[in-house]
């Protein structure tokens, strides 16, 4: 395996194509625009097909164009473009087509600024788009992880049959780490329900049912598909949680600050521990009520005015409190900004029952 150090918008153009993606279609802006401009330099170089699209909207229909031919495909973006993108990721979602969609987030809401958020999570983790469908969600926090969740990325979306997200804070797709590059994938699956040339017997690929109840039961299979994701594919990082009775969670840039307020906490004496999604959806929410039986009360942290705060609620169902900080604009907090606060909070927190 090759190790190279490079910028994570960049790790995640190779990633791809050593998972063998087939075609990138997008649009630049900041903070992901990177992504395209190693697209535009690799893909070519490898046979492969990059096209710089019109719009936002043009190229998600365009993935979903090349995912109804068989090929792995992607496409990239920051939050404003994410928000374009979304009917195509609902058809794409209704019409079960695997592909890679990259969300590198930004400030907002409207034009915002282009210094890193987590105040997407609504619109790709819920599902930004209409009618009852979801996403794999996965959350790298470093250059490696942009690199392995993509690959990871493409097999999931095959595996399913159903796009993948990847998302990642402005700081993640800036940050230069060195990355230790996989063997390029060789076992792609088949995809006999793809639309290449004569197909027989026909196949039709399409999310319109005009009768409610085969509308009905269609929503009904895709439920059940999601339920699987949610059995099979959680992921996430434990950082000194057993013994901890104050668990902060947070993910992305803001965990690899945590793990330093955690160990700063540590040193003085408080059992403080990490809970880090790697998978937003599905959510680790089983681990988080294993955790609610054990600590006093659970913190997330986020760059938004609190998003994911509301999974972590609803995982620890009111057996212990759930207190949130965060910040917006662009601003990410220090390691000292944070340990204040967690310090604040651990004075006020009661013991456990």
């Amino acid at each position: 395996m090759a190790t190279e150090f490079i910028k994570g918008n960049d790790a995640i153009v190779k990633a791809a194509l050593l998972a063998g993606c087939q075609s990138y279609y997008g649009y630049p802006i900041t903070p992901a625009s990177e992504i395209a401009h190693a697209a535009a330099k690799y893909f070519p170089r490898m046979n492969r097909t990059f096209l710089q699209a019109e719009s936002e909207i043009a190229a998600i229909q365009m993935v979903y164009g090349a995912s109804s031919a068989g090929e792995r495909t992607m496409t990239a973006s920051s939050s404003p473009g994410i928000s374009l993108k979304q009917e195509g990721l609902s058809y794409l979602a209704g019409s079960e087509l695997p592909c890679v969609v990259v969300d590198i987030m930004r400030g907002g809401p409207g034009l915002g600024n282009i210094a890193p958020e987590q105040a997407d999570y609504y619109q790709m983790v819920k599902g930004g788009g209409h009618g009852s469908y979801r996403v794999l969600c996965l959350a790298p926090n470093g250059a490696q992880e942009m690199c392995d969740l993509t690959v990871l990325a493409f097999e999931l979306a095959d595996r399913y049959r159903n796009p993948v997200a990847i998302l990642a804070d402005g700081y993640i797709g800036q940050m230069m780490e060195p990355v230790q590059f996989p063997a390029p994938v060789r076992d792609i699956p088949a995809k006999p329900w793809a639309l290449c040339g004569e197909v027989i017997p026909r196949v039709l690929i399409n999310s319109i049912y005009m009768e409610p109840d085969q509308l009905e039961a269609h929503s009904h299979h895709l439920q059940a598909k999601y339920a699987e994701m949610e059995e099979n594919e959680v992921r996430f990082q434990d950082y000194r949680t057993e013994d901890a009775d104050f668990v902060l969670v947070g993910y992305g840039i803001v965990s690899r600050i945590l793990r330093s307020v955690v160990d700063a906490c540590r040193e003085q004496g408080h059992q403080v521990g990490l809970l880090r999604p790697i998978t937003l959806f599905p959510f680790p929410k089983i681990r988080i009520a294993e955790l609610a039986d054990q600590v006093k009360a659970f913190m997330a942290i986020e760059l938004s005015a609190g998003q994911m705060v509301d999974d972590v609620r609803l995982a620890v169902n009111g057996r212990k409190p759930v207190e949130f900080y965060g910040r917006m604009g662009g601003n990410v907090p220090t390691v000292e900004e944070i340990l204040a606060v967690v310090l604040e909070k651990l004075s006020a927190t009661p013991a456990v029952a």
